[in-house]
């Protein structure tokens, strides 16, 4: 329902915002500008459907595999007494339970568009013991907002961008991005957990996320340990090996059980291709309006305005140039890096300015809330949300304070 409210909110502000550029600055163009904006991401929005479709068809085929010889059933057996408690209304052993660990952990991976395919499968399991269809559940909530938190462990991609910018450091945001994603999670985390009133400091909980806390503490204090040459050389590794050692252990177990691999492999991806197809409309709504709230201007006078006031309080306004990725996060992720491209290309900031670095933790911290809402909840025909997005924007919110901190921090101006 909020999704839906904030379609029309964006939609109505576009045109208030058009209008006010052609009254107010005589720009004749503006409307055109937004009509050739809107067909252009009809198009773009269609075209990463059609791209993200390769990617679900051949994941969706190796989770098939996975289901078939047992392996994720292995993996949910073991992680089932904490996630019962996170996810009550989950049965012991459904097979949801695996498919949100694989999801989770791809998405640890700073895997992206990999992680999506095990993402809609699990909540197409979930919704299969979803009592009302067209609501989403608790544990769709509680999944959704871990999701859109983005919890990264190794933020390859924004690694790899700095490295093309010909960063000094590529690796030097790692820390702060791990830092600051690990907030987000347990924010959102949280929020959802006060809203179902589920209680974090039951034993089997409270040991399992102290267990994670100490994991990423250790974790941190690794790649601390490390030369900066090291540290992108021995993130990329393990990301990679990680991904491989997954889909080899399902193969093997497939074949021990003497199951038809390819014919599993198969059948699995005729349903990420269907699932594919499914999620194009709301992809493309969701696209659509974004463009054209950004191209009325909208989103520029916002920004203006929350410059100004900063500059007016006479607090600090370094992190300033950056904030424009952490507003478009969570309605667009290509977007945002488009933004942080621009930062990072700019004569002005470049990749090793406190901005640029900030711009980068931004990107590498959460996912996108409303794409991930749209499509998630898409994929099986839920259409009230309810406080999903709610929780999923406190999560942004604490990413940014975080980020803006730890920058400040790590990079001191």
């Amino acid at each position: 329902m909020i999704l839906n409210y904030i379609w029309i909110a964006l939609f109505l502000l576009a045109m208030v915002f058009g209008l006010g550029q052609w009254i107010l600055t005589g720009d004749q163009q503006i409307f055109s500008t937004m009509f050739k904006a809107l067909m252009d991401m009809s198009k773009t929005g269609f075209e990463i459907a059609l791209g993200l479709t390769g990617i679900l068809t051949f994941w969706m085929g190796m989770m098939k595999i996975g289901e078939a010889s047992g392996a994720i059933q292995r993996v949910a057996n073991l992680i089932d007494p904490f996630f019962r408690k996170l996810f009550p209304e989950v049965p012991k052993g459904h097979p949801a339970i695996g498919s949100m660990m694989l999801n989770l952990s791809a998405n640890m991976l700073g895997l992206g568009d990999a992680a999506t395919p095990m993402g809609l499968k699990a909540m197409k399991e979930l919704q299969e013991i979803n009592p009302n269809k067209e609501t989403a559940s608790n544990a769709q909530i509680m999944f959704l907002v871990l999701n859109a938190a983005g919890f990264t462990l190794i933020p390859i991609t924004v690694i790899m961008y700095r490295l093309q910018f010909k960063a000094e450091n590529p690796s030097d945001v790692f820390i702060p991005i791990l830092i600051t994603t690990f907030s987000a999670a347990m924010a959102g985390l949280i929020a959802v957990s006060i809203k179902q009133r589920i209680n974090l400091f039951n034993r089997t909980l409270f040991l399992g996320l102290l267990s994670l806390c100490l994991f990423v503490a250790g974790l941190i204090y690794f790649f601390l340990s490390l030369e900066k040459s090291q540290m992108q050389v021995y993130s990329n590794l393990l990301a990679s090996l990680v991904v491989f050692a997954i889909m080899t252990s399902f193969i093997l177990m497939a074949l021990w059980k003497k199951l038809s691999v390819f014919e599993v492999f198969i059948e699995g991806a005729k349903e990420g291709f269907n699932t594919a197809v499914r999620i194009i409309p709301y992809l493309v709504a969701i696209l659509c309006v974004i463009a054209l709230f950004r191209t009325s201007g909208g989103f520029d006078f916002i920004m203006n305005g929350i410059t100004a006031l900063f500059n007016y309080s006479g607090l600090r306004t370094e992190f300033v140039p950056a904030l424009p990725v952490a507003m478009m996060k969570p309605l667009s992720g290509s977007g945002a890096r488009g933004m942080m491209l621009e930062l990072l290309a700019h004569p002005e900031f470049g990749p090793d300015s406190f901005a640029g670095r900030l711009a980068c933790i931004f990107q590498g911290s959460v996912d996108t809330t409303l794409y991930i809402v749209a499509v998630y909840f898409g994929s099986v025909g839920v259409k009230n949300s309810r406080y999903a997005v709610g929780c999923g924007l406190i999560a942004d919110l604490v990413s940014v304070i975080v980020a803006i901190t730890v920058a400040y921090l790590f990079f001191p101006v």
